[in-house]
Order: C-alpha cells, then sequence, then structure tokens
C-alpha cells in the first residue's frame, strides 16, 4: 500500500488519516481541525441572537477552570432536542449554563423546559447570571444540590436526560433516572471519551436490548446518545 500511495502522490500519512477516521465514522477533516463544513449557528430571531451572543462571550471568558462542553457539542444537544420536540429536559451539571443556553435555543420552540442541578453554589451562580443575560430564565429551573439526591425527587417523565456531572456516578444516574426517560427518549452523556468514561456505564447502556447507543465526536470528549427503544 505505502508504494501505491508514494506513486499517487499523496502524503502516506494524510491517506492513513483518512482512513483512522473513516474506521470511527468521523471525516478526516474533523479530527485535524482542517476543512470543516460547519460555520457559526445563524440566529432567525432577535431572542436567538440574544442567547448566541451570551454563548459566544462564555467561549471567550469563562472557559478557563469551568467544566464546559466543547461548542460542538452544545450545538449536538441543541439538535437533539429540537428533533425530539422535547418538552422535559434533565441536566445533571450545569456548570455556568454553556449547555442550558443551546438547549434554551431548543425550548424556546417547543415549548419544553430545562431542569439543571449543580452542586457547586458559585458556578451555579454564574450560571443564573448567564440566562438572565440570555432572557431564558422562564425557561429553566436551576436546582443547587447533590444530584444523586435531588434528581431522583422527580416524578415526572423525561424527554431528554443529559449527564454531564460527576464520572464515576453516570451508573447510578442512569439506573435513578433512566426509568422517568419515556419510551423513544434520550439519555446523552458527555465525556465518553475524554476523561475516560465509567466502564459500567458503557456496558450498562451498550449491553441493555432496550438501548440503542451510538458515540459521536470522540475525536474530542465524546458524546453518547443513546435511545430508549419504544
Amino acid at each position: 500500500m505505502k508504494k501505491l500511495i508514494q506513486n499517487a502522490g499523496i502524503p502516506r500519512r494524510a491517506v492513513l488519516g483518512a482512513s483512522a477516521a473513516l474506521a470511527v465514522g468521523t471525516p478526516a477533516a474533523a479530527q485535524t481541525g482542517e476543512g470543516k463544513l460547519e460555520k457559526a449557528p445563524l440566529a432567525n430571531s432577535a431572542g436567538e441572537r440574544r442567547v448566541l451572543e451570551v454563548i459566544t462571550a462564555i467561549d471567550r471568558s469563562e472557559r478557563a477552570g469551568n467544566w464546559i462542553v466543547p461548542r460542538e457539542d452544545g450545538r449536538l444537544l441543541r439538535i437533539l432536542a429540537a428533533s425530539l420536540n422535547a418538552k422535559q429536559v434533565v441536566e445533571l451539571g450545569t456548570s455556568v449554563g454553556y449547555s442550558g443556553l443551546w438547549f434554551s435555543l431548543a425550548l424556546a420552540k417547543t415549548g419544553g423546559h430545562l431542569t439543571t442541578y449543580d452542586i457547586d453554589p458559585h458556578r451555579q451562580s454564574m450560571a443564573r447570571k448567564n440566562f438572565e443575560r440570555a432572557g431564558v430564565t422562564q425557561l429553566i429551573t436551576p436546582v443547587l444540590g447533590d444530584a444523586h439526591v435531588e434528581a431522583p425527587k422527580r416524578q415526572e417523565p423525561i424527554d431528554l436526560l443529559f449527564i454531564d456531572a460527576d464520572k464515576p456516578g453516570y451508573p447510578d444516574y442512569l439506573e435513578k433516572l433512566g426509568p422517568l426517560v419515556r419510551a423513544g427518549g434520550l439519555i446523552v452523556a458527555h465525556n465518553m471519551h475524554s476523561p475516560p468514561p465509567d466502564p459500567g456505564y458503557v456496558k450498562a447502556v451498550t449491553t441493555n436490548p432496550a438501548f440503542d447507543t451510538v458515540f459521536l465526536n470522540m475525536e474530542d470528549q465524546g458524546v453518547g446518545v443513546t435511545l430508549k427503544k419504544r
């Protein structure tokens, strides 16, 4: 193969990089950061523009020292919630509200609501301010406390459950809140690549016949998207 690559005038490392990307279902351009097809999201209303401005401000000034999903993962969350026509979204791990703002872009259209849990009072205070700046407080209920304790108090069905809190706690979150996710709903877990995910969680969502799971954006922190089958 090496000889064929040289004869074609293509750098061997470029072909090997493309092959590796195909093996994990990710375009080579996305792995190298070159030639990405995505463009910045475009606002189609004044409200959406306001939210996107706050998201951009967080990207610029609040990423350092805070646990915030990559921008591409935030966009994915918005698309998943909108496609699902989600009415009830639950997030474990608010941080400064970045992913919550992406969810709000979908929920403003679906008529839905986000309940988001975090144990850190400082980060939750920052999140509340960001929600206020974006004008989406009516769409989001922040809950301060240990999500292992507070979230299971919930009784209402969940359309989309987003897990992005303490990594060893993922199996417990799945056990306690998974039954509340409606049939046809989604369980989305962050950090399926970096930091390494809890093996118990991965096993639970890949070996249970009630679930179907794919892993996306694995060239970065990684997102697991699990369908709770009908």
